[in-house]
């Protein structure tokens, strides 16, 4: 299995891409702080002093790092991800996040055309240039003329 690092914009994130293995269909952001990932190997990757925050997309893996440096980290998260590939788990149990999707977003039945649009293009055109970054975006609202997203993976805390 090759694994390759790419670099974010963000300096505390970092992308791991898998060669020939899907993760999973649509990504999922996971957090130190979960009870419950439901993913035998972000429960590994968690174990390792300095990973705070991991965003699965179909093939990468945009791991955020707090004060440690990739130096001290890239080889241990790199021998995880080895590890689980080859021993044949999935890389997440269960999984019932719906991106994109009009029923999770709050906004008034009067702005349906709005919300309908903004979520397009958020689908098309800016969720797929974040993506390649190793983030991800989540339309959370729209409110008074305002939509609120949600920023995952690498695009969290970005300077």
């Amino acid at each position: 299995m090759f694994i390759q690092t790419e670099s974010t914009p963000n300096p505390n994130s970092l992308k791991f891409i898998l060669d020939d293995y899907q993760l999973c269909e649509s990504p999922i952001e996971f957090n130190k702080s979960q009870v419950d990932t439901h993913s035998a190997l972000a429960n590994e990757l968690f174990k390792i002093k300095g990973v705070e925050n991991l965003l699965f997309n179909k093939n990468c893996i945009s791991i955020n790092k707090n004060k440690y440096t990739w130096d001290q980290l890239k080889a241990p998260i790199l021998h995880v991800i080895s590890n689980h590939i080859t021993s044949g788990l999935p890389a997440i149990e269960k999984h019932d996040n719906k991106l994109g999707e009009l029923n999770d977003i709050s906004y008034d039945d009067n702005d349906i055309k709005v919300v309908s649009m903004i979520n397009s293009i958020l689908s098309s055109k800016i969720r797929p240039a974040i993506m390649q970054d190793g983030g991800d975006v989540k339309f959370i609202k729209y409110e008074s003329g305002t939509a609120y997203l949600s920023l995952k993976g690498s695009c969290a805390g970005c300077p």
